[in-house]
């Protein structure tokens, strides 16, 4: 016969195991669980793996190779030595270019094409024409040569599959993260036509469409970022936190976030925090974060800085 002492301590022990089974997670939401924790894992490294092919693609951010500046005059370009503007790759003789009343045009000296056509050269538009830059094709399609206008000036943007930004990519490192960084958030309208200046790092400031500003709170504390609009659909935000030279690239980090619903609500996936081009190349014309879209806040989800391999091409 069980004492019953023993007896009442045995049905106390079956009371509290029944206890906790009834207030711990069923089977089936820890499935649930498992199952939301590997679609945003697998989210996230589609996502991360998307974002290197498009940095690394031939023509990618990482190809850049010139930034040269189109004054009023002519312009010898090439990569031979007595080129007034001269390629890092390319042929010895690309040809010059006369600009003219804020205007370009081209006359080619190597085998060329201008927007996929054998050409000899002629006029060309900017990435500020409504049908985008003429694009010059030289060296079979691997250097890629547009015009760009930025603060009342017109420079030339070179781009090269072989550039050792390219060849030599180092891979991206990645903070910690996680669902928690996944935020809801609140878009708040600016009137129609409001603009923000944005200053970029080649020191000109540009005027950009500023429809609004999105809220979001982390640990209890509300944020603010100032959105900006560049016509691709998306609010664009140009942010700088914590981390900014303590882990993230010093000029701050980019955010595409989704257009907020009738509600004014959306996501922010702070993981998908990315470095501007100008982390990549020193040709780049990257916006900076506007003084209003500077966090006291760490963002530990993202890209982190990135680290250059110590090599050069002549070491390749």
């Amino acid at each position: 016969m069980v004492p019953a002492r023993t007896l009442m301590l045995l049905v106390a022990s079956l009371l509290v195991a029944a206890c906790n089974r009834s207030n711990g997670p069923s089977a089936a939401q820890l499935a649930a669980k498992a199952k939301a924790a590997a679609e945003f894992t697998a989210g996230e490294q589609a996502w991360r793996d998307q974002r290197r092919a498009e940095l690394t693609k031939p023509d990618g951010w990482t190809s850049l190779v010139g930034l040269h500046w189109l004054d009023p005059g002519t312009h010898r370009v090439g990569s031979a030595a007595d080129n007034g503007i001269r390629l890092l790759l390319g042929p010895a003789h690309l040809g010059v270019f006369r600009v003219n009343d804020g205007k370009a045009r081209f006359v080619a000296d190597a085998a060329v094409t201008v927007d996929g056509a054998p050409s000899k050269g002629g006029p060309l538009r900017s990435d500020a024409d409504d049908a985008g830059p003429s694009v010059i094709a030289f060296d079979d399609g691997k250097g890629l040569a547009t015009v760009i206008a930025r603060g009342g000036r017109l420079a030339l943007r070179v781009k090269h599959a072989d550039a050792d930004s390219r060849t030599h990519f180092a891979g991206l490192e990645y903070w910690p993260g996680g669902p928690q960084w996944r935020v809801q958030a609140r878009f708040i309208p600016h009137p129609p036509g409001k603009t923000l200046p944005i200053a970029n790092i080649i020191g000109t400031t540009d005027e950009i469409p500023n429809p609004g500003v999105v809220e979001f709170t982390r640990n209890g504390t509300p944020y603010r970022l100032e959105a900006l609009d560049e016509g691709e659909g998306t609010l664009f935000l140009v942010f700088a936190d914590r981390t900014s030279g303590h882990g993230s690239y010093g000029a701050g980090r980019f955010l595409d976030a989704p257009m907020p619903d009738a509600q004014g609500r959306l996501v922010l996936d702070l993981n998908r925090a990315y470095n501007p081009p100008c982390a990549f190349t020193p040709f780049a014309t990257c916006p900076l974060p506007p003084p209003e879209n500077r966090l006291d806040l760490r963002v530990e989800a993202g890209e982190k800085a990135y680290r250059k391999p110590e090599h050069t091409s002549k070491d390749a």
